[in-house]
C-alpha cells in the first residue's frame, strides 16, 4: 500500500504557536485601550511602532510587484490600531502624571520633545503641524486618490483579461496550470487594490485622530493641571503642551512612514522590481538628461551669491552617473544577454537529451560518415552559403521555401559515405571518395588517365573517379572535374526535387497562403472550406509538386481551383483542370531553346489506353483496366524509345490524351520518375511543338 503523507508534527505545533501568539498580540493591542499601562511599556510599545513602520516601508521599497506584498492592508490596519492604543494610553499617562515633568508619559516622548521642539513648545507645534499637513494633504491624500482609481480601472479590466487568458489557453499558448495561475494572479490583484482603496482610509483616519488626540491632551491637560494639581496656567501650559507634541510626534513619525510605504505600493503599479531597480535604472537611462541637469547645476555654481561647493558637488555627481551610467546598462545588457543565452542553450540541451525530442524527426536530414564529416565540416561555411543558395533556388523555381537541412553524424555508415533522410526514411545515399574528383562521362570517351569507373548518384549517369593530382591535366583535355561538395549537393538538390510533395507540410501551406495578397485572401474565403477544405487544396498543391509542377504563381492555381471546385471535389479532378489552366507555366518551364520536344504515343498504345478507362453512365471514368500483360509490354516499348531518345541529349516530354494521362503518368514514373507527361490540352497556345517520334 502507498504510504500516506501526514503533516510533521513539529510543523502542526509551530503553526499553532504562531497563531496563538498572533491572536494573543492583537487581544493585547485591544487591552490597552481598556486598561492602564506602565511608563517602560509604553516605551516599548513606542519603540516597536517606530521598528513596524519601517519595516514595512523597507518591505514596500524592495518588492517586485504589489501583489508580492497583498498582507499590506491587513498590516496597515494592525499598525494602525497599534498606535491609536498607544495614542489612547499615553493620553491616560499624561493627564493623570503630567504634572510630574516630562518623563510622565515615558522616555520617548520626553526624548521626542525635547530633540524636535529645543525646549519651546512653539516650535514642536509647528513642527506637528508641518508634519500632519504633509501626511494628510500631500501623501495621503495622492495614495487614496492612486488606490482608487487602481481599484476601478482593475475591475474594468477582469472580463478582458479573463478573455485574454481564455484565449491563449484556446490557442494552446499556455496549459491548463498556467491559465489556473494568472486567473488565481488576477483575483489576488482585484482585492489587493480594492482592499488598499479601503486600507488608504486608515491612514486618513489616522490623521485626523492624531489632531483631536493632541487637542484633547493640551486642552484637558492645561485644565487638569491648573484645578487638581495647582500649577500656574502658564506652568501647566508648558508642560502639558510639550507632552501632548511630544506624544504627537512620535505618533505621526511612524504614521507618515506607513503612509509613505502605501503611497509607493499603490505607485508602483505595472512596473516590476523593488523602487531602486525602477526609479534608478529609468533615470539613468537617459545620460543626456543628466548631463542637461549637470550643466544646470555648474551655471548655478557660478551665480553670484549662491554657494559654489552644493551646487558644484551636485554637478559633478550628475555628470559622473551621466558618464558612467551607459556603460553599466551596457555591461547589464551584455549580462543579461549571456544569461539569456545560457538559459536557451539549457533549454535547448534538455530538450535535445528529452525523450520527445528524441521522436521528433526532421523534414530534411542529410547524415555524414565519419570522414566525410570531418572533410565538410572543415568548410562549414561554404557548406551554409551553397545550401542557402539551393534553397533560394527552389523558393524562386517552384514557390516553396524547402525546409532547413539538418546535418548529423552516423556512425552506421561508411566513414566516407552520406545518406538523404525526408521525414525520418532514408531515401537516398551514397559513398565519395575523398581527396578525388569525378569526371561524368555518360557515354562519351574516358580521361586517358589513372580513374576509377561509378555512376553519377544524381543521374545514374557514367562517371570516373580521377586524383585531385590530375585537375590541370582534365581541364587541358577539356573535362569538367566535380568536387565532392558539388556532387553531394547536386544529388540532395535531385532529391528534394524529387520529394517535393512530401516536403509541403499543412504548415508551410498556410504560410504561403498567409502571404496572398488582400483581394485572392478573400477569393481563399470563398472556397475553403465551403467548396473544398485546407487539407484538400494541400493535396492539390501535392499533386501538382510530385509532377514537378511549380506552385510560385499560386493566385492562378487559387482561380483555377475557383473554376472547378463547384463541379468536381476530388483533388485528381481539381488537379487536372489546375494543370490545364497553366499550361503557359508548365510548357515555358520545359520548352528547349524555345521549342517544346514532345514524345508522342501511337495509335495502339492511344486505343489500349482508351479502352482500359471504364466509366459510369454520366461518362465519368471509375476504373483503370489494363491487361498486366500489356502493361509489361508497354512499359519494354516506352522504356526502348524513351532512353534512346534521353541518349541523343533531348528534354523532351510525353504528350497523350487528357483521360489517360494520370494512368500513362503512373506506368512511366516507375521507369523514368522525372519524365514529364503532359496532355494535349495542356500544351500551351502557340507554343512551338517538335516532334522526337512516337512510341508504338
Amino acid at each position: 500500500m502507498a504510504d500516506i503523507l501526514l503533516p510533521h508534527p513539529g510543523a502542526v505545533e509551530r503553526k499553532s504557536i504562531r497563531d496563538v501568539g498572533f491572536a494573543a498580540g492583537i487581544v493585547a493591542i485591544l487591552s490597552i485601550f481598556f486598561l492602564p499601562i506602565p511608563a517602560f511599556l509604553i516605551d516599548l510599545g513606542l519603540a516597536f511602532s517606530i521598528a513596524l513602520s519601517v519595516l514595512i516601508l523597507m518591505v514596500a521599497l524592495w518588492i517586485e510587484r504589489p501583489l508580492d506584498f497583498s498582507a499590506f492592508p491587513t498590516i496597515l490596519l494592525v499598525a494602525t490600531l497599534l498606535r491609536l492604543a498607544l495614542n489612547i494610553a499615553t493620553t491616560r499617562l499624561i493627564l493623570a502624571n503630567g504634572a510630574e515633568g516630562l518623563t510622565a508619559a515615558g522616555y520617548i516622548i520626553g526624548g521626542f520633545s525635547k530633540l524636535v521642539m529645543s525646549g519651546d513648545f512653539v516650535i514642536g507645534l509647528i513642527v506637528f503641524a508641518i508634519l500632519v499637513t504633509v501626511n494628510f494633504v500631500v501623501i495621503t491624500k495622492g495614495a487614496t486618490r492612486i488606490a482608487e482609481v487602481g481599484a476601478r480601472f482593475t475591475l474594468d479590466a477582469i472580463p478582458g483579461k479573463q478573455m485574454a487568458i481564455d484565449a491563449d489557453l484556446s490557442a494552446g499558448l499556455i496549459d491548463e496550470k498556467a491559465a489556473q495561475r494568472r486567473r488565481r494572479d488576477l483575483e489576488e490583484e482585484s482585492s489587493f487594490f480594492g482592499s488598499m482603496d479601503g486600507a488608504s482610509k486608515f491612514v486618513r483616519g489616522d490623521a485626523v485622530a492624531g489632531l483631536i488626540i493632541l487637542a484633547v491632551n493640551i486642552f484637558g491637560g492645561i485644565v487638569i493641571g491648573a484645578t487638581r494639581h495647582n500649577m500656574p496656567l502658564g506652568e501647566a501650559a508648558d508642560v502639558f503642551v510639550k507632552l501632548s507634541v511630544g506624544d504627537g510626534l512620535v505618533s505621526q513619525i511612524p504614521a507618515l512612514i506607513v503612509s509613505l510605504a502605501a503611497a509607493l505600493l499603490v505607485s508602483k503599479g505595472g512596473t516590476r522590481g523593488a523602487a531602486e531597480e525602477a526609479v534608478l535604472n529609468q533615470l539613468m537611462k537617459y545620460p543626456r538628461a543628466l548631463f542637461v541637469a549637470a550643466l544646470l547645476m555648474f551655471g548655478m555654481a557660478i551665480v553670484p551669491g549662491l554657494p559654489l561647493f552644493p551646487f558644484a558637488f551636485l554637478g559633478g555627481v550628475l555628470a559622473f552617473v551621466g558618464y558612467a551610467a551607459p556603460k553599466r546598462l551596457s555591461k547589464d545588457r551584455e549580462a543579461e544577454r549571456a544569461r539569456t543565452a545560457e538559459a536557451e542553450e539549457r533549454t535547448r540541451l534538455e530538450a535535445k537529451n528529452s525523450v520527445k525530442e528524441s521522436i521528433r524527426t526532421a523534414e530534411l536530414e542529410l547524415c555524414l560518415g565519419k570522414q566525410l564529416s570531418a572533410r565538410l565540416l572543415a568548410s562549414h561555411n561554404e557548406l551554409a552559403v551553397r545550401v542557402a543558395k539551393m534553397r533560394r533556388k527552389f523558393a524562386r523555381q517552384y514557390g516553396l521555401v524547402v525546409p532547413d537541412i539538418k546535418l548529423s553524424d552516423e556512425l552506421a555508415l561508411p566513414a566516407k559515405g552520406y545518406r538523404i533522410k525526408i521525414h525520418g526514411t532514408a531515401v537516398a545515399e551514397h559513398e565519395l571518395r575523398i581527396g578525388d574528383l569525378m569526371v561524368i562521362t555518360g557515354e562519351g570517351a574516358r580521361p586517358d588517365l589513372p580513374c576509377d569507373e561509378t555512376r553519377e548518384p544524381a543521374f545514374g549517369m557514367k562517371a570516373v573517379w580521377v586524383s585531385q593530382a590530375f585537375v590541370n591535366e582534365l581541364k587541358r583535355d577539356g573535362f569538367a572535374p566535380v568536387d565532392n561538395m558539388s556532387v553531394l549537393l547536386t544529388h540532395l538538390s535531385e532529391v528534394v526535387r524529387n520529394n517535393l510533395a512530401q516536403l509541403l507540410s499543412y504548415k508551410d501551406m498556410r504560410a504561403l497562403l498567409e502571404r496572398l495578397g488582400p483581394d485572392y485572401k478573400r477569393l481563399l474565403d470563398d472556397i475553403c472550406p465551403s467548396q473544398i477544405s485546407f487539407s484538400g487544396l494541400q493535396a492539390v498543391l501535392k499533386l501538382l509538386l510530385a509532377e514537378r509542377v511549380s506552385i510560385r504563381n499560386l493566385h492562378l492555381i487559387l482561380e483555377a481551383i475557383a473554376e472547378i471546385t463547384p463541379h468536381a471535389r476530388r483533388a485528381e479532378q481539381v488537379a487536372e483542370h489546375v494543370r490545364m489552366r497553366m499550361a503557359q507555366q508548365i510548357c515555358g518551364d520545359l520548352m528547349d531553346k524555345g521549342q517544346l520536344k514532345v514524345l508522342r504515343l501511337g495509335h495502339r498504345w492511344d486505343l489500349a489506353f482508351h479502352q482500359s478507362l471504364k466509366r459510369d453512365g454520366k461518362g465519368e471514368i471509375i476504373e483503370f483496366d489494363l491487361d498486366p500483360a500489356m502493361v509489361e509490354e508497354f512499359s519494354s516499348d516506352a522504356s526502348a524509345v524513351i532512353r534512346r531518345t534521353m541518349d541523343q541529349g533531348h528534354q523532351f516530354v510525353l504528350v497523350i490524351t487528357p483521360e489517360a494521362r494520370p494512368y500513362v503518368r503512373m506506368v512511366v514514373e516507375r521507369l523514368f520518375a522525372t519524365l514529364p507527361v503532359l496532355s494535349h490540352l495542356e500544351i500551351a497556345r502557340g507554343a512551338e511543338i517538335k516532334s522526337l517520334g512516337m512510341i508504338s
